[in-house]
């Protein structure tokens, strides 16, 4: 195909849906902003424009760019070429890689296209609106400073001198990152809010006038605390805005700090670690767990984790830093709509509905299904096929990645025979949602039927909404609209969906996913 699509400076290989795409980047990306992960075979998390300019496929200029998606692998290599550096990333779930494309009449169209867009990276600069700060650059940020007799009165000023330099720099503001203090010793004390300061002069003031507080460097204790405690609506948290807890040690933690990781991440708070003056061999013997700082961040893959070696002249550290804070899609442990939901689908296996429809039905689930992040901690899958009676298909906890979640569903038998969607609805509520009634995840139910149920629907839908399940109705053919809405969530209409044909089903896929990632934030705390 000739038709390519325009893309943005920081268009990841992960955001494109197809197996080989051509696609457009911009000119005048700004290099330093890049996140690139490997050589050659890229992690998809990589920006596409920065990759292509790195392997020498396009200049700064912009151009036309082939994109490949490859297997996932271990190991990507960090290594500097065409201005851009590359970073390791011990493992990741696909890659892709970069290629001219073949067409010269697209390249014509593409360098066209190019530089009638208006450049992303050259913008002409907006008075910044002091009020707002830097609305790129979403997050609300605690910082844990290390406030134990391990760092001392002296290094504690240098700390809050560096702490104060990242806050102007990440451009804190109403519509920019916020941030607040805690301090971990002995034990930890908030020392300010969110919602206390939104002004970077503010926040400089309240980070002088910090006292050091002295004591063992119970770490684990602060980070628990400062996870469970700072990041609620009162306190000044805004929905759907990423969590970021980053700690900063001196030395190493005098408690265990891998319970409080977990928790953290059960949150859905990204915990960063900055440590200072690390260990040296002389003192391993005092540590009691050498992997601390693996176990606590929120990915171990090297993005979560960065070193100082003294708290002195840490001026250069600063920007690496803020770069990281403000790269809202690394944030890997932020609850999202694609990480935190269980989707059951219920799915009318009637003998109206024959067999090449049926693959219909199994395709647009695949295609809702693969729209989410699908981990043992991340989102999950179930299906059950109901005629008058019921078979679970698979329940949310069989399958813990896309590739085996699938599968499955290919692998669905039709089973042809009557129409008992209520019933069904009471099976799927008690069987495949009551294992996972106090889980984290939102519960979802997407029932898909083709025609008049043998039996009441009202009742098993207001039981199961009642038990925290939403429902979507989708109906085709001789679904009776009256059934859809009697079964559907409030707001009934964004949550009805009907076709005559089921050839209409593939157009709903967006909306579906769309309506259930609105719910989810609706609910977010």
């Amino acid at each position: 195909s000739l038709a390519s699509t325009a893309i943005t400076c920081f268009t990841r290989g992960l955001d494109l849906r197809k197996e080989t795409e051509d696609v457009l980047c911009p000119a005048n990306c700004p290099l330093w902003q890049f996140y690139v992960f490997g050589d050659g075979v890229y992690a998809s998390l990589s920006s596409i424009c920065g990759a292509a300019i790195h392997r020498g496929v396009i200049t700064n200029a912009g151009g036309a760019v082939r994109v490949q998606t490859l297997p996932g692998q271990e190991n990507y290599p960090a290594v500097n070429a065409n201005g851009i550096q590359s970073q390791v990333l011990t493992r990741w779930a696909s890659s892709f890689s970069v290629t001219r494309t073949k067409n010269t009449a697209l390249e014509a169209v593409g360098q066209s296209v190019s530089t009638a867009r208006p450049s992303t990276g050259k913008r002409p600069k907006k008075p910044l609106d002091k009020k707002a700060g830097n609305k790129d650059c979403k997050a609300d940020i605690a910082f844990l400073m290390d406030g134990s007799y391990n760092i001392g009165q002296r290094r504690f000023n240098l700390q809050k001198n560096f702490v104060g330099k990242v806050a102007v720099m990440l451009g804190i503001g109403t519509e920019g990152p916020h941030v607040g203090v805690v301090q971990a010793s002995e034990h930890p004390k908030i020392e300010f809010y969110l919602k206390n300061f939104t002004a970077a002069k503010e926040v400089l003031f309240a980070i002088k006038e910090l006292g050091f507080r002295g004591g063992n460097s119970n770490t684990g204790k602060a980070l628990k605390h400062t996870a469970e405690k700072f990041f609620s609506l009162e306190n000044g948290a805004r929905k759907g805005i990423p969590k970021i807890i980053v700690v900063f040690l001196d030395g190493w933690p005098s408690d265990d700090i891998e319970e409080a990781g977990i928790v953290a991440r059960e949150f859905g708070v990204n915990v960063f670690i900055v440590s200072v003056a690390k260990p040296t061999t002389e003192e391993l013997g005092m540590v009691q767990d050498i992997g601390f700082v693996d176990k606590a961040v929120c990915r171990n893959n090297g993005f979560f984790s960065y070193q100082m070696p003294t708290w002195f002249g840490t001026t250069k550290y600063v920007k690496p830093l803020v770069q990281k804070l403000c790269s809202h899609e690394q944030m890997l442990c932020s609850k999202t709509c694609y990480n935190s939901v269980n989707i059951g689908f219920l799915i009318d296996g009637s003998s109206s509905v024959g067999d090449s429809n049926f693959r219909l039905v199994l395709e647009f689930i695949s295609n809702v299904a693969k729209a989410f992040e699908i981990s043992d901690i991340g989102s999950k899958i179930a299906a059950v096929q109901f005629t008058y009676d019921q078979r679970t298909e698979f329940s949310f906890t069989d399958y813990t990645t896309k590739e085996k979640v699938l599968s499955a569903i290919r692998n669905i038998r039709y089973m042809s025979g009557g129409t008992a969607t209520g019933d069904a609805i009471s099976f799927t509520t008690r069987n495949v949602f009551g294992p996972m009634k106090d889980g984290p995840n939102k519960n979802f139910l997407v029932v898909l039927t083709d025609g008049q149920s043998y039996d009441d629907v009202r009742g098993p839908a207001a039981a199961a909404q009642k038990a925290g399940i939403t429902i979507f109705s989708v109906g085709v053919a001789w679904a009776p609209l009256d059934d859809l809405k009697d079964m559907a969530s409030e707001p009934r209409e964004s949550h009805t969906f009907f076709t005559r044909e089921f050839t209409g089903l593939e157009q709903m896929v967006p909306d579906i996913i769309r309506g259930i990632c609105k719910d989810f934030l609706d609910s977010k705390q």
